[in-house]
This record gives C-alpha cells, structure tokens and sequence, in this order.
C-alpha cells in the first residue's frame, strides 16, 4: 500500500493520540509538542471545539488546554473566540476553531482519464479545486506540467500571508495507452521529486496510490469514520485497495501494493493486461459489466446507464449487474477472511455496482466468510464521491503539521507560485 514516500510508512488517525505526562527519557518540552499536536489534529478532525470540550475528551486540565490553545493561535493555526450562544450561567468557554482560510495544503491527483488540484485548508475544506482531462497515453510523470499549471492558477487567489504546510499527490494504478490498452502502473517517485523541485515547497510532497489515499480519506472524514480497521476498494479501469489495521496503512514493499484486481478468482477467465487469466477486476470491472450487459464499449457513462436499467428492473441490464455483483461478493469475502475488517467501503465505479447489487454480495458473503468476521464486518458505501482522493492527499500532506504544530516549514503564496518562507 503507498504510504508517504520520504517516510515508507504512514501514521495518522482520527483522534488524537492519548496525551502522557513527562517521564524518564522524556522532557516537558517534548510532552507539549505531543498536546499541542494532539489538540491541533482534534480541531482539524472535528472542527470548532470548546475550551471545555478539549478539556474532557483529550484528559487534559483546562490550564494546560488554555495554554496550548494559545500558543496555536499565536502560531496563526486555530481562532479562540467567545460562542455565539450560551446557555450556560457563568463565563462561556472559548470555541477553538482551524483557520482553513489561512493554512492550507496542496492535494493533487493523477486519474484514469483527469487530472486534478485542489487547495485544502486546515479541517479538510476544499477551498479551491481544478482539473483537466488526462489524455490517453499521458504518463504520470507527463502530467507534471499541466499539475503545475493548476497550482499556479489557484496559488494566484490565495491571500497574502496564508500558510502553504506542503502537498500530496496521488496516482492511480491504471492508465489507458493511446492504442486503448489498460497499462498497470502507479505512483512514481520521479513524479514527486519533480513536483517538490519545481515548486520548492518547504515541507515537501508526498506521493501514494488513489485507492491507499482515498482509503485515508474515508478513514478520517467518511464512511470509515470511527472504524480501526478496513478495506477500502476502488473500481475504474482497474481495481485496487487501500487497507488501513488498527488506524494505519499497511504498507508492501517500497509502499506499493493492494493490487487486489489482481487476485485470480476465475483460471479459465479472461487474459487481464498484467498477463495472467481471470483477474478479479477482468469479473468485476467496467468492461465487465458492460461486456455482460451486451455492450462492447461506452467507458463510465455507459456504466451508468446499466446501472440505472438495472435499477429500473431491465432484464439484461439487471442479470449483468447480479453476476458482477456475484464476483464483486466472491473476491470480498476472499478479502475479508483474510484481513478481518471492521469495514469494506466501495468507491469509485464499486460504489454504484453495490448500491445496486448489494443483495447479491451480502449472500456471496454469507456463504463464504467465516462467521467470527461475517458478524462484524460492515459493508458501506464511500461517503467523499470523488473528492475522497483530494481529502486524503490533504491528510497526509498535513502529517507534519499535525505532528509538530510549532516546528514545521511553511511557504507564503506569491503570484506565480510557492516559495519557502523566511
């Protein structure tokens, strides 16, 4: 699974991590870095929250909330400001609350057929998006150009003295050839290192898979939300997955994998583009489900259309839906004997196959997994859309921040681009 390239492994979570008082080997300074980070990642997880509130669920006295607090307003991260109504007799506690107008980080994202840059601010707001189609035959690497392009377009409405804390790019692992071809690929640390030098971001860029990256996304802010452990699936041209145990992203070796549309499920199937006969994602796909609806091509908006036949009771369309959603449920059991999830969450082309074809999964699940994980496992539709890839770039571009509130580089916004600040 990709993880953040300088690091070769990810840590993030919904919650802040439990707070410790000082102890041997460790200074007070270092216990307040930890509370100011462990504050700071609150806010941007749940946005505004009272003095109070931090005090309760992070275990903290309200002294030591008020000082933190402080100093992160100090350092232009969060506001303090009295709430707009109180019922409360007494003096109300001050709302902290994340400057997403004023830190924000860089989120881009190399698709099957676009490509995309957005401005996140601290709290996961999207502040400003862009995109472009992403011709076919265009590498990841050849995408640096028009991705740079966008940056510059968004940097040059940003207000003078907002923070830029760094970017994330995420790359999906199939792109189509000129010739039509399904090429298997993924994200290239040539790409970064190409993106981080063009803009000369203080902090730097970090580089993953969509599906590990949108898994990060739903984990944080979407349908994962409060789940230790899931697997995230992504349907396009090609199927992959982002799994997260307990609140961290596996990782493979140099942080790639989850090819899961690469499980062979079917040795009489059909040639897949990595070579081998009967992938998962040769049964579960878009050219799937359009080859069994009596369809040779169409691309995404020809999927719809069997979806919605499907929906409105068309024989062909709904025969197609229920022997894909059949494989869909075959290769998810295979996963969920195997991880034992807490979640499967579905998105891209899967979130649709599902909503229409649950049924036929839930039973394929009932025959296969084993009861200990069948009775937990909760199956759930991505709740992000296609901003799920975005938010979780964002996530892991804002990692050392979160980390280190008062101790990571920033950059000022110029007209034409980044640069570091002094």
């Amino acid at each position: 699974m990709a993880t953040p390239t300088r690091s070769g492994r990810s840590g993030f979570a919904r919650d802040p991590e439990p707070s410790r008082p000082a102890g041997p080997g460790v200074t007070q300074e270092e216990t307040r870095r930890r509370n100011l980070g462990a504050v700071l990642r609150h806010i941007h997880v749940h946005g505004p929250t009272s003095r109070a509130e931090l005090t309760s669920w992070l275990g903290l006295n309200r002294s030591t909330i008020g000082a933190l607090a402080a100093d992160l307003a100090s350092a232009g991260l969060v506001t303090e400001e009295a709430p707009s109504s109180g019922r409360r007799a007494g003096r109300p506690s001050l709302v902290v609350s994340p400057r997403s107008d004023h830190v924000y980080a860089h989120a881009l994202s190399v698709e099957a057929d676009r490509l995309r840059a957005a401005r996140v601010g601290l709290g996961g707001r999207i502040l400003d998006l862009r995109e472009v189609d992403r011709p076919d035959g265009m590498s990841a690497v050849d995408a640096l150009g028009p991705l740079i392009g966008l940056i510059h377009d968004m940097e040059r409405s940003v207000a003078s003295g907002a923070l830029l804390v760094g970017g994330a790019v995420a790359v999906t692992d199939t792109a189509r050839d000129r010739d039509g071809r399904i090429r298997i690929g993924g994200p290239d640390e040539t790409l970064r290192a190409a993106i981080e030098a063009e803009l000369t971001v203080g902090p730097g860029f970090v580089a993953g898979d969509l599906a590990d990256i949108a898994a990060v996304a739903e984990h944080v802010r979407g349908a994962a939300a409060g789940v230790d452990s899931l697997v995230y699936l992504h349907g396009g041209l090609g199927v992959s997955a982002g799994i997260i145990i307990g609140g961290r992203s596996v990782a493979g070796h140099r942080g790639h994998g989850g090819k899961v549309g690469h499980m062979v499920v079917n040795r009489d199937g059909l040639l897949c583009g990595c070579g081998s006969h009967g992938c998962w994602e040769t049964e579960i796909g878009e050219a799937a489900l359009l080859r069994h609806a009596g369809r040779e091509s169409g691309g995404p908006a020809a999927v719809v259309e069997v979806l919605r036949a499907a929906g409105s009771g068309e024989p062909t369309a709904g025969a197609a839906v229920r022997q894909v959603a059949d494989w869909l449920g075959f290769g998810v059991a295979n996963l969920v004997n195997v991880v034992n999830p807490d979640a499967v969450v579905f998105g891209g082309s899967l979130r649709d196959l599902y909503t229409v074809g649950a049924d036929t999964v839930r039973r394929r699940l009932d025959a296969m997994v084993l009861p200990a994980f069948r009775e937990h496992v909760r199956l759930r539709v991505a709740a992000l859309g296609r901003d799920a890839v975005l938010v979780g770039a964002a996530e892991l571009a804002f990692g050392r921040l979160l980390a280190d509130p008062l101790n990571v580089g920033v950059a000022a916004p110029t007209g034409d681009g980044v640069v570091p600040a002094r």
